[in-house]
C-alpha cells in the first residue's frame, strides 16, 4: 500500500544492523530472511517492521518534556549527517525548519504524548522527506547523549527536569531558545 522503495528495520535494532532496502517486491523476501537474521545474532530479536524509504531525507529529533499529563516540546534538533547511521554533528535549531514548522509539529507531539500519559524526557525522532513532510521514526524514551545541544540554545538542564518529574513535581519551564549550538562526534574510524 506504501509503494516501494522501503526500508526493512529490526524491531529491536539501532546503528543501522538488521536494516535493509527494498527497492522492487521480487527483493523482499530475500532481504527479510537476511535482515531478521542479523537481528536475531545481534539484538536476540528477529522481528521486523517496514516504513516507506525516504531518500535523501532530513533526520530531525524534537525533544519533549512529559509530567505524564502536560508535554513541553523544547525545539528541536538536525542529526542528517551521519556515518554508518551513526549520528556525526547534531545542531540546534535544524537550518531546514521554520519556527511556525517546529511550533506546529511540537503541539502534533504534546498532545500524543500527554495523551500517553507519558512521565519523563524523551526524544521524538522524524524524517523530513524533499517536500518538508516529517514522518514519525521512533521515540526514544531517554535523553540522548545529544541533549545537551538542546541544552546549549535554552538554557535548561535537562537532567533537572527529567529529576523533578522522576520527583512528581509538575513541569514549570521557563526559557527562550536563543542562539545556535552544534555537537560533532569524533569517531575510531
Amino acid at each position: 500500500r506504501i509503494g516501494y522503495p522501503v526500508l526493512l528495520k529490526a524491531l529491536s535494532g539501532g546503528g543501522g544492523r538488521g536494516m535493509r532496502r527494498v527497492r522492487q517486491p521480487a527483493e523482499i523476501a530475500e532481504a527479510f530472511l537476511a535482515a531478521s537474521a542479523e537481528a536475531e545474532g545481534a539484538f536476540s530479536d528477529g522481528r521486523m517492521y517496514l516504513e516507506r524509504l525516504i531518500e535523501g531525507g532530513r533526520h530531525i529529533e524534537f525533544q519533549v518534556l512529559c509530567d505524564g499529563r502536560n508535554a513541553v516540546v523544547i525545539g528541536e534538533r538536525e542529526c542528517s549527517v551521519q556515518r554508518r547511521h551513526q549520528k556525526l554533528i547534531e545542531e540546534s535549531p535544524s537550518p531546514v525548519m521554520s519556527r511556525a514548522e517546529v511550533t506546529d509539529m511540537g503541539e502534533i507531539i504534546a498532545r500524543a504524548v500527554s495523551a500517553m500519559g507519558y512521565r519523563g524526557a524523551g526524544t521524538i525522532e522524524m524524517l523530513r522527506d524533499a517536500d518538508g513532510s516529517l514522518y514519525f521514526m521512533e521515540m526514544n524514551t531517554r535523553l540522548q547523549v545529544e541533549h545537551t545541544v538542546t541544552e546549549a540554545v535554552t538554557g535548561l538542564d535537562l537532567v533537572e527536569e527529567q529529576l523533578r518529574i522522576a520527583a512528581n513535581q509538575p513541569l514549570e519551564l521557563e526559557y527562550t531558545l536563543s542562539g545556535h549550538s552544534i555537537e560533532c562526534r569524533i569517531n575510531a574510524e
